[in-house]
């Protein structure tokens, strides 16, 4: 079962390993073309309604595959219109071969007449809410109709998540979905998943579509996207500072450091956009844990580690903070070994190397294929989502296990885990676990590429700061 926001980003990734939409698109249209045939005989006529997307471009490709059959491709809405360039390719194609097409320009007026078989093109499973015009009449014609519907990959008018149908939706009898079945087809009989060539890599490995999910409203307003503290430092400083400015670069609205006071100062000096709060102290001990866990709740996500140390007294107060802790927190460094020996209500995703993963217990498997079931396996164990850095990066939370390969042996320098912990807990702001610690698995990497490209080996992890923007949204494809 795949959502339609998680297929939108297959798709997009599919093209990224070598498999473009357009042929795609040929693969969906043919299917559709397939369960026509099986619906109705040589010769039978067929009514295409169309809309102006991908699912209609998908309906141009069926009618070509139809050449046996009296096919007409009802547009609606001029062609200038159609939104994606594929689709028009495909819709210009129709006119080349002068196959028999109508542009609708008042849908209230549309007749189907007397067809065999309809094929619902009309909305795809990017669309929810109430259909508007020229939809919503083309659905009741197509409702009028007395011969059965063929959906393409969802009937017009349902919500392919949930179901639900807050306008006029088409009856459809048959629907031809793609690549998986979609939440609202799950117990429909009337359903067919048509294989159309996306790889098995377009869902494993991280890739640009995944970035589909940090669209922003434009009318968002300061803390939508997410308020941060970053609990760090006493033996190190910089790795604190870091974690916070990452988490700004990578969309965070606000970050709070909480910092041993002996440090404050200095890390307040790496940027005045640190809102730095301190404690009285040198390090993070025991009785500064119900002063953290107050700030805490006042935040959406918190990084603890960075910086920490690895002092007896301090691990004592990080397992103190996530027994009592039950919000989000992202876990690095030092602060991880004490991560297995906790029962938390925190919902966490820890970023450790490979060291730092067989200290806590977890396995040791030079192979990446061998390492991400191996992964899987751990994370299901801890209840916990794993983000484990390496050449190729294994996220997993015991159920879905996701691979990057963005990144470069420049990386190895400090400080680049401070940064994708930061990055990976502004992700985790907004986003569920998995993809937070996937795209931020996968912008951090990228950014590093984008450094290596410019000005080859030799980055510092400030040098992440700075492209981590154009990583995120910048529309890298490569």
């Amino acid at each position: 079962m795949i959502t339609s926001e998680r297929m939108a980003a297959v798709d997009r990734n599919a093209a990224a390993v070598g498999v473009p939409r357009k042929q795609l698109m040929e693969s969906s249209g043919n299917a559709v073309a397939r369960a026509v045939r099986e619906t109705a005989d040589v010769g039978a006529t067929v009514a295409v309604v169309a809309g102006r997307g991908n699912n209609g471009g998908d309906a141009f490709v069926a009618a070509r595959f139809l050449s046996e059959y009296d096919v007409t491709v009802h547009l609606l809405g001029r062609p200038e219109t159609i939104t994606t360039d594929i689709s028009r390719e495909n819709w210009d194609a129709l006119q080349q071969a002068e196959l028999p097409t109508e542009v609708v320009k008042d849908s209230k007026a549309l007749t189907l007449g007397d067809p065999d078989v309809v094929v619902d093109a009309v909305l795809g499973t990017g669309v929810s809410g109430a259909p508007r015009e020229p939809e919503a009449s083309a659905i009741e014609a197509i409702n009028d109709v007395d011969a059965p519907v063929v959906a393409v990959d969802v009937p017009s008018g349902m919500n392919a998540d949930t179901g639900e149908t807050p306008g006029v939706a088409v009856d459809a009898d048959h629907v031809v979905t793609f690549h998986d079945v979609k939440p609202a087809l799950v117990d429909r009989e009337d359903v067919t998943v048509a294989d159309i060539g996306i790889p098995e890599a377009a869902e494993l490995f991280v890739g640009p579509g995944d970035l589909q999910q940090l669209e922003r409203d434009p009318h968002a307003h300061k803390g939508d996207f997410g308020r941060v503290l970053v609990v760090g430092g006493g033996p190190y400083t910089g790795a604190p500072a870091l974690s916070a400015q990452a988490t700004l670069r990578a969309g965070a609205d606000l970050a709070y450091l909480a910092v041993p006071d002996s440090i404050a100062e200095t890390v307040q000096g790496y940027s005045e956009n640190l809102i730095v709060d301190s404690y009285v102290g040198t390090r993070l001990l025991p009785e500064h844990v119900d002063e953290i866990l107050d700030r805490a709740a006042d935040v959406d996500v918190v990084v603890l580690g960075p910086g920490l140390g690895d002092s007896d007294d301090t691990l004592a107060a990080v397992r103190q903070f996530l027994a009592t802790y039950d919000g989000r927190a992202v876990v690095d460094a030092d602060a991880l070994q004490a991560v297995p020996d906790v029962d938390t209500d925190a919902d966490l995703v820890c970023t450790p190397h490979q060291g730092e993963l067989q200290k806590m217990g977890g396995p040791a498997e030079d192979d990446w294929r061998a390492r991400a079931g191996a992964v899987e396996d751990f994370a299901a164990d801890l209840g916990q989502t794993l983000l484990v850095k390496g050449a190729y990066d294994v996220v997993s939370n015991g159920e879905t296990t996701r691979v990057n390969r963005t990144g470069n042996p420049g990386m190895t320098v400090g400080g680049t885990g401070d940064v994708l912990a930061g990055a990976t807990a502004a992700m985790f702001s907004t986003l569920d676990p998995v993809p937070a610690a996937s795209i931020s698995a996968y912008a951090n990497g990228d950014a590093g590429d984008q450094v290596v490209d410019e000005h080859g080996y030799g980055l510092l992890a400030t040098d992440l700061l700075d492209a981590l923007p154009a990583a995120l949204w910048g529309g890298r494809d490569d």
